[in-house]
């Protein structure tokens, strides 16, 4: 049974997780990162001091055994303004409330995880409340990760402005992996913040498994603004080692004229490959959907993809 490590966060590594969890023989854990600081998780960690869940709490549902109308539950989001339970999602009050009584967020996510079948171990990369802060190519420093792709500058790089310690289960998970598989989504926001918590980079570094990339289809306006597939491996190296990636899967199929207009308009334009040689292995692959005019990762290609690369190590 092969060890297979996903790392991110956001609505990305659901998309991923949702088809991982289908594969027979894994053992299947995702890393999460706990740096998100808007929304109802900000209001949860400000007044409770725990770390961020709203990943988390994704993450739970897309394992889940199978999506019933509880883990619909557990993402909605209570109407009103900013006050009582008004913006705030129903899954990080429960998550809030086994925090408390469980002993721990650690405890509280292997709780709930038992009681949605979740199919594999899903573990946060710091039990810490921590802040995420980019520093901008012209010097400005952000400090928040909600605020960082609205200052609609260039990142220069991210970091933690105090020391972040890792959760064991995340380091022990790395040292087990078989294959290591960097999670779609926001690249500043949700990849890397994993990778500069203390000693996640020294575990990656030190096994020798296939490292591969999930790179995303489209630009992320204030994040990746003009960024080729080239420039999102050199930001993973950078925030960790030069072999950070070994294999990096892209989209072969194209989105229609109409569609990538659409999307242009909204500042995101298509990830290209624009250099000739590598230092890693670049696969093209069917992968995206375009269904409802929209441009997405296919769970069940992703799942196939990872079959093969399985199956190819052995």
């Amino acid at each position: 049974m092969k060890n297979v490590v996903v790392i991110g966060g956001g609505t990305g590594l659901s998309v991923m997780l949702r088809g991982l969890k289908q594969i027979e023989d894994i053992n299947l854990t995702a890393i999460v990162t706990v740096a998100d600081d808007g929304g109802s998780t900000g209001r949860i960690r400000r007044q409770f001091h725990i770390p961020a869940m709203g990943d988390i709490r994704n993450v739970m549902c897309a394992m889940a055994e199978e999506e019933t109308i509880f883990t619909s539950l557990m993402n909605f989001r209570f109407e009103g303004d900013d006050g009582d339970v008004g913006g705030h999602n129903l899954g990080n009050l429960i998550l809030t409330a086994m925090t408390q009584t469980s002993g721990g967020f650690m405890e509280a996510i292997r709780t709930f995880s038992k009681f949605l079948k979740v199919k594999g171990n899903i573990v946060p990369c710091s039990l810490q409340v921590i802040t995420l802060y980019a520093i901008m190519e012209d010097g400005t420093i952000v400090r928040g990760e909600s605020n960082i792709p609205e200052f609609n500058n260039r990142i220069g790089k991210v970091f933690y402005d105090k020391p972040v310690e890792p959760t064991r289960e995340a380091l022990q998970a790395i040292h087990d992996a078989d294959i290591i598989l960097y999670g779609i989504g926001s690249l500043y926001t949700s990849i890397i913040p994993n990778l500069i918590v203390d000693g996640i980079v020294e575990e990656l570094k030190n096994n020798k498994a296939p490292k591969i990339y999930f790179c995303n289809a489209m630009s992320q306006p204030g994040e990746t603004d003009y960024f080729s597939l080239e420039d999102h491996v050199r930001a993973l190296q950078k925030h960790s080692f030069e072999g950070a990636v070994d294999i990096v899967v892209t989209h072969s199929n194209k989105a229609s004229s109409e569609i990538l207009e659409k999307y242009k308009k909204m500042g995101s334009e298509p990830i290209k490959v624009v250099e000739k040689e590598h230092t890693f292995d670049i696969l093209y692959r069917d992968i995206l959907s375009f269904e409802d005019n929209l441009i997405r990762h296919d769970s069940n290609k992703i799942r196939d993809i990872v079959k093969e690369l399985i199956e190819q190590i052995g």
